[in-house]
């Protein structure tokens, strides 16, 4: 019997090992590798080098021991793919030590963090005159590029930054010799490994291969986001006028998008376009979220804008002199920065949106999800603060191992083992009144250890992706205030925008949302060219699709409310009124009732219709 050898063949999916014969034929080899990896045709080319030298093809019709092949050889699988195909990735990935390790799953990360992938990420110094005594072609120590998880750079920044980015944390991992080879962002789990049969379940049994390790708490190295922006401040102001007028703090989902955040090597931004402010029960001291029937459409309208959820914002707001419009500043080093039962909710939105990544085997690791709270400052003004929970912390609030204290809400605490949970032990280390490093239980916890602050700012020159008018439609979910979305707010809104530009006059977030959503002529199936036209800022498209039929009857239903809205029928002017009268829901001029299209006689009280 021939002897049998086992060759390790690497491809942009992992390694895969494949038996072969020692005077085994390429042609049958290469079948092999085409089997299991799933190619029908010819579609790749195998390489005893990385850097594709040494091509192994069918044609040389020779052995693998004639062509030197050992066992436990590793070959290199580059797919056959046209310019700047997958082949060509794997270049970038292989140069840049990303190839993803074997097990790991196939992902598409965020647009963000592919552009980043990309980017070189150095930190590039000028030559300093009179350090650097070499020539303008020559590096040396004073002047050669850092790396940009470099530490002393970091610290040195105005101000400075106390966590890396979380590219920078990945360059600092694939780093080394082997180019990240081996390297997998494993997600802690806090719960009892499943399938263990040499026991029985707990309580009765646990042993050393499924219980989850011990847990100790370190202050996290890096950050996912590391800068919030909104694009303006009417935004915020908008947002905190529900504070103002209630004195009941409020809460809203951030919707925006991710981009580079040139201030931190390899850093992402946060911008924030618009609030959503979802159903919820507000009181001055306490806020409690209620099931929101709109919020999958509202998630689809944003991406269809091309924004996503990248956070939520609460008020923490006590006013101290109504005169002087200042708030009391009681979130500080003194207190606390995040209550342990803030620190939960954020955790449960974190896992809620975790964050796509290549290296870890689950194909996601940690999350871009962020925490803005409006609260008094220092100066007794209102400021913004952002922050995310480690990825520690996400793991205790996914797996249900942290709870809040009643009486300190700076504190947290790690649940204890019961009949019906295991937990494993929490520790954090602390200093001592002699200085010396100790490690407790977690029982309770500071939630500081849990914190990872984010720097939250506004630009100098504001953005605007939905233009602010002068008398904004009203925001959703406001009634407690008086402020409705209906169709009388629709023409009170229309009649004081007098713009020429539709498009100026449509682009308001809360408008489109009402649009969609809206009982009496909801627009979700016929919105999609309005959508597309705000998102490009096209008013080619927004006067295509004004001169819809859908749009008409908005006008139609706007017109029964008794508000004058100027150039309310000129699509009608066009010659067409007629129609849309006739084929658009009417309101009954004496009972309301809305009716349906074609109708002269109201279903409601049977008069006619005027």
């Amino acid at each position: 019997m021939a002897e049998t050898i086992i060759i390790r063949v690497q491809s942009p999916e992992g390694v895969k090992r494949i038996t072969a014969a020692k005077r085994e034929t390429v042609a049958t080899f290469l079948k092999k590798v085409a089997k299991e990896f799933g190619f029908r045709n010819n579609g790749f080319s195998v390489y005893v080098n990385r850097n594709r030298t040494g091509e192994i093809t069918a044609s040389q019709n020779k052995s693998l021991h004639l062509l030197k092949i050992k066992h436990g050889d590793m070959l290199f699988l580059f797919p056959s793919s046209p310019a700047g195909s997958s082949s060509e990735n794997m270049d970038t990935s292989i140069s840049q030590g990303l190839l993803r390790p074997l097990g790991v799953p196939h992902v598409v990360e965020d647009e963000i963090d592919q552009y980043l992938i990309k980017q070189d990420g150095k930190i590039y110094r000028n030559r300093d005159q009179q350090l650097c005594r070499h020539g303008p072609l020559g590096k040396c120590v004073h002047c050669v590029p850092l790396e940009p998880f470099d530490e002393d750079y970091l610290n040195h920044l105005e101000p400075p930054v106390k966590h890396m980015s979380f590219h920078a944390y990945i360059r600092k991992l694939t780093g080394g010799a082997d180019k990240g080879k081996f390297v997998a962002l494993e997600n802690i789990s806090c719960k009892i490994k499943s399938g263990c049969e040499g026991h029985p379940p707990w309580p009765e049994g646990i042993c050393t291969k499924c219980q989850p390790s011990a847990i100790t708490l370190n202050r996290q190295k890096y950050r996912h986001v590391d800068n919030i922006m909104f694009e303006n401040h009417t935004l915020a102001d908008r947002f905190l006028d529900f504070w103002r007028k209630t004195g009941n703090q409020h809460f809203g989902y951030l919707y925006g998008r991710y981009t580079e955040h040139k201030d931190i090597p390899l850093g992402i931004r946060a911008e924030v376009a618009a609030i959503y402010e979802p159903p919820q029960i507000g009181t001055q001291n306490s806020l409690e979220l209620l099931e929101d029937p709109k919020a999958e459409v509202v998630d689809e309208i944003a991406a269809k804008l091309g924004l996503r959820k990248v956070g939520w914002i609460f008020t923490d707001l006590v006013s101290e002199d109504t005169r002087k419009g200042t708030v009391r500043y009681s979130r500080n080093k003194d207190t606390y920065f995040l209550s342990a039962e803030e620190c939960i909710t954020a955790g449960n939105f974190q896992n809620r949106h975790p964050n796509i990544c290549r290296l870890s085997p689950d194909g996601h690791f940690g999350s871009k999800f962020v925490t803005v709270m409006a609260t008094g400052g220092p100066d007794n003004q209102v400021h913004f603060e952002g922050y995310q929970v480690s990825n520690q912390c996400m793991a205790l609030v996914r797996d249900e191992c942290l709870l809040p204290c009643r009486d300190a809400p700076e504190l947290g605490y790690a649940k204890e083992s019961s009949s019906e949970q295991y937990v494993p032990d929490v520790f954090y280390k602390d200093i001592d009144k002699f200085g010396n490093e100790i490690t407790q239980l977690a029982r309770p916890l500071p939630v500081e250890y849990l914190i990872i602050d984010i720097t939250t700012t506004f630009p100098k020159d504001p953005v605007y992706t939905f233009p602010i008018s002068q008398n904004p439609f009203p925001i959703e979910n406001r009634d407690v205030l008086g402020e409705t979305q209906d169709f009388h707010s629709l023409a009170t809104y229309l009649s004081q925008n007098t713009s020429s530009v539709f498009l100026d006059i449509i682009s308001d977030f809360h408008l489109l949302l009402f649009l969609v959503t809206n009982e009496v002529m909801p627009l979700q199936d016929s919105i999609s060219l309005l959508l597309e036209a705000v998102r490009t800022r096209n008013e080619e498209l927004a006067q295509t699709w004004k001169k819809s039929e859908q749009w008409a009857t908005i006008e139609q239903l706007c017109s029964t409310v008794g508000v004058q809205v100027s150039g309310l029928h000129e699509y009608g002017a066009m010659g067409s009124s007629t129609h849309a009268a006739s084929s658009a829901i009417w309101a009954c001029q004496h009972c309301t009732f809305m009716n349906q299209p074609g109708t002269d006689h109201c279903e409601m009280c049977s008069l006619p219709r005027t």
